[in-house]
């Protein structure tokens, strides 16, 4: 493998570092090598995962998400925001791009500049509630508050797509190990995929509080698709609006379900890290 040309960007501490496949498509096993090397924080350069840029017929570009351990991701909110303020910068200026995910096709248009980095915001599609959809395994059609087992007490958890899985818990405050929690329901018989595990604070119907714990990469500093997936849990429990703050403890995103269409806005700041060349191995 030749040496690798990479770009790193952080969207409110979540990391990744951007690589495009010049030419040639990197086969998935290479890559799944590639993203526990570079992405270690010690050995490599350090993020939470690859946001991997290769052609494509029905778009700009198709994304790929490698995490930190090496998993493949369906999609990432952060990392679909982060890829096009990449080629923003290539491109003299770009403000719209299209990206095919494995599971849709979805719209980024860039914003402002602010002391956080560049604004853009991602259409994520439509929230998918049913439980075959996540997957989730159990005997009922939906999991909406509904208490699910996976250590010595049953915890009432809501679980969706957003083009990834999630499973979303309302909390009253984060004073608990939920990182523990969250490093169980990932794994959990449950969830033959995984899942990503959002724990949120609602202090009034258009602001939340969220702390993440992300499938293949553990605790991060703040989740795209989580806050999608925290706001419209809280909204089908009638808790929260269609448009809410979404905070994390590095900064807030902001989340629009629209109403009439059911298509998810995510908008927040992306900044660029470093460039350079990663060594092969």
């Amino acid at each position: 493998m030749p040496d690798i040309q990479f770009s790193k960007y952080h969207a409110l501490e979540n990391d990744f570092i951007v690589i495009e496949s010049r030419g040639r498509r990197l086969p998935k096993k290479s890559l799944q090598r590639l993203a526990q090397t570079i992405c270690n924080r010690r050995s490599g350069i350090g993020a939470d995962g690859v946001a991997y840029l290769s052609t494509s017929r029905k778009a700009d570009k198709r994304i790929d998400i490698y995490n930190a351990d090496g998993s493949w991701a369906e999609k990432s909110g952060n990392g679909l925001r982060i890829a096009a303020v990449h080629l923003s910068r290539k491109s003299r200026g770009k403000r719209r791009f299209v990206f095919e995910t494995a599971t849709s096709k979805d719209l980024v248009t860039l914003g402002r500049l602010t002391r956080q980095g560049r604004l853009a915001t991602a259409e994520l599609g439509r929230p998918d509630f049913r439980a075959a959809s996540v997957p989730v395994k159990v005997k009922k059609p939906f999991v909406i508050n509904m208490p699910l087992k996976t250590g010595p007490e049953a915890l009432p958890v809501t679980c969706l797509s957003v083009g990834n899985p999630h499973t979303v818990l309302v909390v009253q405050s984060f004073d608990f190990d939920w990182q523990t929690i969250g490093a169980d329901l990932e794994q959990a018989k449950h969830f033959p995929n995984g899942t990503n595990v959002e724990f949120v604070r609602v202090t009034s119907r258009k602001r939340l509080e969220v702390a993440d714990w992300e499938r293949g990469a553990g605790a991060t500093g703040s989740s795209g698709t989580g806050a999608a997936a925290a706001v419209c849990a809280m909204v089908m429990l009638g808790l929260a609006e269609r448009e809410c703050e979404v905070v994390f403890r590095t900064g807030s995103l902001q989340v629009h379900w629209r109403a009439d269409d059911d298509i998810i806005e995510l908008t927040g700041p992306v900044q660029l890290v470093c460039r350079g060349i990663f060594p092969s191995r």
